[in-house]
C-alpha cells in the first residue's frame, strides 16, 4: 500500500495531522481530534507536543506510516485510541488496557484524588485498602503508589482482567495482593482480610436499558461483564458491596463508590438503609459521579 492508497499527500509530518484530521472530521470534536494526533506521534515516534512542532516540515518511513493509516481505520470504528496506543494515562501513571479491561475515565482520578486527600488527612501509617471490581488495577496502583506503606488488595472476577492488572503493577513497581473473587458472593468476600480502612470500587453500573445511549467506543469496545446489570436489580453490585463494608471497615474507615448518576439518589438511599452517612460528590462535569459513605459512629473526617 502506498501513500496515494492512503490518500495521505505525503510522509511528510504536517501533512500526516492534516490526514488524521480530515479522515476523522465528523467523527469525533476538533479538540480530541488535536489529541489523538498527540497521542498517536507520542506512542509512534515517541514525539512530545515540542518535539511535534519543531519536526513538522520532516518526513517518516513508510512503516510508520502505515501505523498512522491502520490508526486512523480503527478510529473509523470507533475503537478506543487508548487500545491502538496501548495504554492509558492515568493519575500520572501508564496503565497497560485491552478489551478485557475498562478504559480508566477522567472521573475515576478524580476520585482517586478526594481518597489521596482523605487518606493524607488521616495520617495512618498502614492503612489498609480495598479495591473491588479492580479492572485494570488503576485504582490500586495509583493509591500504592501515592502511599507506598499502604496494604492494597484488589479484587475481580476475570482472570483476564487480574493479569493485565498484575502486569500494570509491576510496570508500575506497586506491591498489590490481587484475588481472583465474585463481589456478589458473600462468602468469597468473608474470605478477605477482616477490615479495610478504605473500600474503594468502580463496579458495574449501567442498566441494560441505557445501551442505546452508550458511546460505540464503549459499548463495542470496554467487556460487556465490567458495565452491565440488569434493569431489574441495577443496584445489585452497591448492596453487596455496602453489606460488606458495613461489618468489614475499620473505625473512621471509609466507603468510597463510583456511582450511575440516573442512579444516584437510589444508591444514597440503599446505603443509608444499611447504616452509612453518606456524602454524594459531583464530577467536573456537574454530575453525581462518586459516593463516600461511613458508619455514624465513626466520626469519618472528609
Amino acid at each position: 500500500m502506498n501513500t496515494t492508497d492512503m490518500h495521505i499527500p505525503s510522509n511528510r509530518v504536517r501533512d500526516i495531522e492534516r490526514y488524521v484530521h480530515t479522515e476523522l472530521a465528523g467523527c469525533y470534536p476538533d479538540e480530541e481530534l488535536r489529541m489523538f494526533v498527540y497521542m498517536l506521534f507520542e506512542a509512534f515516534l515517541g514525539w512530545d507536543k515540542t518535539q511535534l512542532l519543531l519536526h513538522r516540515d520532516d518526513t517518516i518511513n513508510q512503516s510508520d506510516l502505515l501505523r498512522f493509516h491502520w490508526a486512523v481505520e480503527d478510529l473509523k470504528q470507533f475503537r478506543p485510541i487508548q487500545h491502538i496506543i496501548g495504554h492509558t494515562d492515568f493519575c500520572g501513571l501508564h496503565i497497560h488496557v485491552t478489551p478485557d479491561v475498562l478504559v480508566p475515565r477522567p472521573e475515576t482520578e478524580e476520585i482517586v484524588a478526594r481518597l489521596t486527600d482523605w487518606l493524607a488527612s488521616r495520617q495512618a501509617g498502614h492503612p489498609a485498602i480495598l479495591d473491588l471490581c479492580t479492572g485494570s488495577g488503576c485504582i490500586a496502583i495509583a493509591l500504592k503508589h501515592r502511599f507506598p506503606s499502604a496494604q492494597v488488595t484488589a479484587v475481580d472476577i476475570s482472570p483476564a482482567a487480574l493479569a493485565i492488572a498484575r502486569d500494570n503493577a509491576a510496570a508500575n513497581h506497586t506491591d498489590i495482593h490481587f484475588v481472583e473473587a465474585d463481589v456478589l458472593d458473600p462468602v468469597q468476600l468473608a474470605a478477605l482480610t477482616p477490615s479495610y480502612d478504605l473500600i474503594v470500587s468502580n463496579p458495574p453500573y449501567v442498566m441494560e436499558r441505557e445501551r442505546a445511549d452508550i458511546q460505540p467506543n464503549v459499548l463495542n469496545y470496554d467487556p460487556a461483564l465490567a458495565l452491565f446489570v440488569p434493569d431489574s436489580d441495577p443496584l445489585r453490585f452497591y448492596r453487596a458491596i455496602g453489606q460488606y463494608a458495613a461489618t468489614h471497615l475499620a473505625p473512621q474507615g471509609l466507603l468510597a463508590l463510583e456511582i450511575n448518576q440516573a442512579l444516584s439518589t437510589e444508591t444514597v438511599q440503599l446505603l443509608q438503609a444499611l447504616g452509612f452517612d453518606t456524602q454524594l460528590h459531583h464530577d467536573f462535569r456537574g454530575n453525581p459521579r462518586c459516593i463516600t459513605a461511613s458508619m455514624p459512629s465513626c466520626n469519618t473526617k472528609e
